[in-house]
Parts: C-alpha cells; structure tokens; sequence
C-alpha cells in the first residue's frame, strides 16, 4: 500500500512552502516519525517528519514550490525493510545464469570476407605513410615562455598586471623589464587575485523577508529620529546584581530586559506607537506583542514576546533566551513569529554603531538599539566618561506624528537613564524578585 504524504498547514494565511532540502534520497528506507525533508515558509524552516515506515518515492525537487495539501512523497508501507536481513543469494543465482566470457571462438562464424582484410590492409599502409610524412614545425617553447624575469614581475606586481595580460618580446617568450614598463593596463583588466563566484538560490523566508523590506520602503510614510542614552545606570545594576539574579533565575540579567520594559512604559505613554493602518481605519492595541528581531541559521527571524507589559525583568529573559534558542536551532513556529505590535532590533550585538531600521508591516514603529561605547560626554558642567549608546525610532508618519515619535523616544531614553524609579518602582531587589 503507498501511503500519500501531503503538505501540511503550517499556520494560518500560508498556502505554499518550497522544498528546502531532501533529508532522504528517493528509495530509501524511512521510519515514522523520521525526519525526511526541511520546508521553507515564509514565516519559518519547518521539519517534514514521516507518517509511517516504508520504501519512499519522492515526487517533489529541492527547491519547488509546492501547495499546501499537495503530495510530495508516497511511502510503500508493505515494503520489507532491506536492511533487516538478505544475502547474496540472488546474485549467485544471477552469476550462473550469465554467459561465461571465455570461449573457444564462434563455432559457425567461418573467417573474414576477402575485401574486408583488404580494406583493412589498405587502412594499415595509409597509417604508416601518414606517420612518415613531415610534421610543420611548432614553435619552441621553454620554462621562460610567457613568464617575467624578476625585475619584469617586480614591476607588474606594481601595476597590479597579470604576467598573462603582457606578450613578451623576449627570447623564447620571456617577458622583459622593458615589456612590462611598456605594459599598460586597460580599463577593467582583471588584477591578480582570485575572481571566483558563486550562485545559490533564495530561500523562500529570505524572499519573503526581501519582499516586505521593500514593501515597507514603498508603501510606508517612514521617517526615522535619533538619540542617545547614558547606559551607567543600567551597568551598576548588572554589576551589582547580575550574579545573584543568574544563581536564582537561571537566566542572565542581560540589556534585553530593561529595553523591553523601557518600551512597554513608553507605549503607554504614547498609545499611537503601539498602532497599524488597516485601509482607512487606525487599529490602537491595549496590549503589547514585541517583536525582537534575532539572527538564525537560515536569516532574520522577529519571534513575539506575547503581553510584553504583563513580565517581569525575569520573564522578558527567559522568554528571550527560550525564543532565540528555537530561532537559532530551527525550531521556531510560526505562531511564535505572527503578528507583534512594536520591534525591537538590537544591532549592537554585532557592533552596529547607528542605523535607520526598516519598519516591520503592518507595525507603525520599530527601536534600533546599538552599541554601547564609552565616550566623553558632559554632565553638570564636567566632561566625563560614561557608556553611551545611540537610539533610532524608525516610524510611520501616516499615522505617528514628529511630537509623538520624540516624545517616545526620549521616554525610551529617561527610562533607561533612570531604570531604579521608572522602571523598578524603587525597589530593586523585588524587580528582579531577589
């Protein structure tokens, strides 16, 4: 019997995925519940597990787009598995049914017609001619043909000239020092270093990703306003506190956190932020879905920490470290990366120093965080060196006017200057439940 495997859903408004990769080759033998291809969404890289044990048939190609609900393998489930057990009897059998190759002749064949051996004697006498007849003369060539002499080389390396790209004048080919004075390189020589390249296909995600980054582009009124933020505040807790907060939560106190609830209060403040255009009508929401842009194996993925508003400092880390570990490990689903409210991109992990990030659509707002360096800054009439960090809101002005997106901002920046009352209530040590 063969079993029909077909596309599952994997979530809503998903109608077609793309083979990403075959993990088992046509023939072999699968087990249920084995994994057997890699399939790419727009959303996420899913795993395709076997439904049940058998010889498969595949009936898709890397890289095709296939529907949802359309087959691409069938299983034989009345196959016997070929690696329980067998032996070589069938090709002892085969062995002895073959003809032996060694014989005494051909019985009836008789010997070759007359015109034939003298055909082949006439052949014979026209190869022995052709191999006495003279040969033209080639041109000389010697270790020093088409190569430069030090001084010749010392010169093209200086030029940036291949030694391929000069015809010597020199005896046997060599080209000389007044060869290469005289080289001279045209416009788009190729230089001497490697001029390899590679061509590799899309993946769906990335395309899909590309598609909305551009469509934010074009169909987005986005602006972006910068500031900055002293960051010390938040690095005498983390040294002061960050030991005891990893021994009892298990997590580490990392800047994720303090964003994330910096974000949420701000959001608060300016509802608009938290908003999205559907046709001619603004949709504000109550809650706070925020989305953290995370770098996974096959691009960037933006998972949702759900009621955002709703964690502690302890919640918001452990649900960062749990989402990125399933980004990271291909694990993610899509539920876990649909809809979100605000983004937040932390760029500064990889060394970002300012950036204008692209809205994520539908969102109207996302919060570019960089990294942190310490500069001279001045506080109270005294230059002094502190850890500073620039911040960039990236915005639709549809719906966000110039005062709100300020105004948002620099909340963003007072709540992370003075987290102790703005964001811990004045009480650290119950923020971060020691």
């Amino acid at each position: 019997m063969a079993l029909e495997m077909k596309v599952p859903s994997p979530g809503e408004s998903i109608t077609e995925v793309e083979i990403a990769e075959w993990l088992v080759a046509d023939g072999d033998w699968v087990e249920k519940d084995q994994a057997i291809a890699e399939v790419d969404s727009d959303k996420a890289t899913l795993e395709l597990p076997a439904e049940a044990s058998g010889i498969i048939t595949l009936k898709a190609e890397e890289g095709d787009a296939v529907a949802v609900g359309e087959v691409v393998c069938l299983i034989d489930t009345e196959a016997e598995n070929p690696n329980a057990g067998g032996g070589d009897k069938d090709n002892e059998e085969d062995a002895k049914k073959a003809p032996s190759s060694m014989g005494k002749g051909d019985e009836g064949g008789g010997g070759a017609p007359e015109e034939d051996l003298k055909e082949k004697n006439e052949k014979t006498k026209d190869s022995k001619n052709a191999e006495k007849a003279p040969q033209p003369e080639q041109a000389k060539e010697t270790y020093a043909s088409g190569t430069a002499s030090p001084a010749a080389k010392k010169i093209l390396d200086e030029k940036g000239m291949n030694e391929k790209s000069v015809q010597g004048t020199g005896r046997d080919g060599r080209i000389t020092k007044e060869d290469a004075v005289n080289a001279k390189p045209s416009m788009g020589t190729p230089g001497t270093g490697s001029r390899g390249e590679s061509r590799s296909k899309l993946s769906m995600l990335r395309r899909k990703v590309a598609e909305r980054l551009v469509s934010a582009k074009n169909e987005t009124a986005m602006l972006t306003t910068f500031n900055e933020a002293d960051m010390n505040a938040i690095f005498a807790i983390r040294t002061e506190y960050k030991e005891q907060f990893k021994a009892k939560h298990g997590v580490s106190l990392g800047f994720m956190s303090f964003f994330t609830k910096a974000v949420t209060r701000a959001l608060d403040l300016y509802p608009a932020v938290n908003s999205m255009i559907d046709g001619k009508e603004m949709i504000t929401y109550d809650y706070k879905d925020i989305s953290i842009a995370v770098s996974g194996p096959k691009g960037l993925m933006v998972p949702v920490i759900r009621n955002a508003e709703n964690l502690s400092f302890r919640g918001v880390e452990q649900e960062v470290k749990r989402l990125a570990l399933r980004a990271r490990d291909g694990k993610i689903t899509v539920d876990e990366m649909t809809g979100g409210t605000f983004t937040i991109s932390n760029g500064g992990v990889f060394g970002s120093m300012l950036s204008t990030p692209i809205i994520n659509p539908p969102q109207s707002g996302i919060l570019g965080m960089h990294n942190i360096i310490e500069r001279p800054v001045a506080i109270d009439g005294q230059v002094v060196i502190r850890p500073m960090m620039y911040l960039a809101l990236s915005y639709d002005h549809r719906i966000i006017d110039g005062k709100e997106s300020v105004g948002f901002l620099v909340a963003i920046k007072e709540a992370l200057e003075n987290p102790i009352e703005l964001l811990m209530d004045n009480d650290i040590k119950k923020a971060l439940e020691l």
